[in-house]
């Protein structure tokens, strides 16, 4: 069928890179984009696609009912990708609610609406929850989440996502409301927004400023590439089965401290300078409180089911990445001076 898609969050970081999948491979859907354009949301992200004929942004908050309401009675939408969230961990820890206005009220807003206007035909729709593997709380050395892992989350933002996570399976079994959860691991790549551990190092390199590192680097994540995750998505959104719950990993773990050696080694090398001059910049920093140790996805049930798994390990992943920022320093000057935020004001107000 020919959706009409709402994607929440479509100018952050995974956000702007599953809207301009969906604008690009399926010109036959309508793609409406609704952002707060709060810190982490960037117009300039979509710079390339916001004159596709089948693209809509519309500037707005998921928390409002109303507002939202209105978009549903005027685009009669078929189908909710939910990207929109609060995601940083140590913002979390300085205003829990701004998470659960956001991660919580918002899904539940947008939950309530999706089933009051799709309560007489529920055929062909579909409410896509985009969640993370921190609801499922901290491994130790052994061990991997799978979708059956009980939810133990340690910070206010994975209990947000948790919470709401909760929330869409409520409205599926108590409303037989058509949902899809997936839960991802770390991800990484172009467009992401300077304050999270791989585009913080890479601009505090180009700047020879002083890369910070929790407690003693030993956290293990497993990094996922954001344009892996999308197409994740994808074949989950067109073929995975509703109600269910599918995790999305990178099968690449790595301590945070070898992670920025290894961007460290890279950008010396593209950047031509002296082998561990980079290297040189790392300090360690008091530890993050309840930082987990350990998270790593099993993703068996998405590769048996619908035949997907990630299509770039991490260092050549890295490596695009490296590149991606080198090549795009204008967009990396604008995020970190705040200039992005009035992208909005003069593309979208001359229209």
């Amino acid at each position: 069928m020919n959706h009409i898609i709402l994607i929440t969050g479509g100018a952050g970081f995974i956000g702007s890179h599953l809207t301009r999948l969906f604008v690009n491979k399926y010109p036959q859907y309508k793609i409406v984009n609704l952002d707060k354009l709060t810190y982490a949301g960037n117009l300039e992200n979509l710079k390339d696609i916001e004159n596709q004929p089948n693209y809509t942004f519309v500037k707005g908050d998921i928390t409002n009912g109303d507002f939202v309401n209105d978009l549903f009675e005027g685009y009669k939408f078929t189908a909710v990708l939910h990207c929109a969230a609060e995601s940083h961990v140590d913002r979390s820890i300085s205003d829990p609610l701004a998470f659960v206005r956001t991660n919580v009220l918002g899904t539940v807003t947008l939950l309530q609406i999706a089933k009051e206007y799709w309560k007489d035909n529920l055929n062909g729709k579909l409410f896509y929850h985009i969640s993370t593997d921190e609801v499922y709380g901290s491994l130790g050395n052994n061990g991997f989440f799978t979708e059956e892992t009980p939810y133990d989350p340690r910070s206010p933002y994975s209990s947000s996502k948790a919470s709401s996570d909760h929330f869409v399976r409520a409205f599926y079994h108590t409303y037989n409301l058509p949902v899809i959860i997936s839960n991802c691991s770390n991800n990484y790549g172009p467009y992401h927004f300077p304050e999270k551990l791989i585009p913080l190092c890479i601009n505090n390199i180009l700047n020879k400023k002083p890369l910070p590192i929790y407690g003693k680097g030993e956290n293990v994540r497993d990094w996922l590439f954001v344009g892996d995750h999308v197409q994740a998505i994808d074949v989950i959104f067109h073929k995975g089965r509703t109600g269910e719950t599918y995790n999305i990993g990178g099968h690449n773990e790595w301590k945070n401290i070898d992670i920025i050696k290894e961007l460290c080694k890279q950008m010396d090398e593209k950047l031509g300078r002296e082998n561990g001059e980079s290297e040189r910049l790392i300090i360690f920093v008091k530890d993050r409180a309840g930082h987990d140790m350990r998270y790593a996805i099993d993703a068996t049930k998405l590769k048996n089911e619908l035949g997907w798994k990630p299509s770039l390990q991490f260092e050549e992943g890295l490596s695009k990445t490296i590149d991606w920022y080198l090549n795009n320093t204008e967009w990396l000057n604008h995020v970190t001076s705040g200039d992005y935020q009035n992208y909005y004001e003069t593309q979208y107000h001359k229209r």
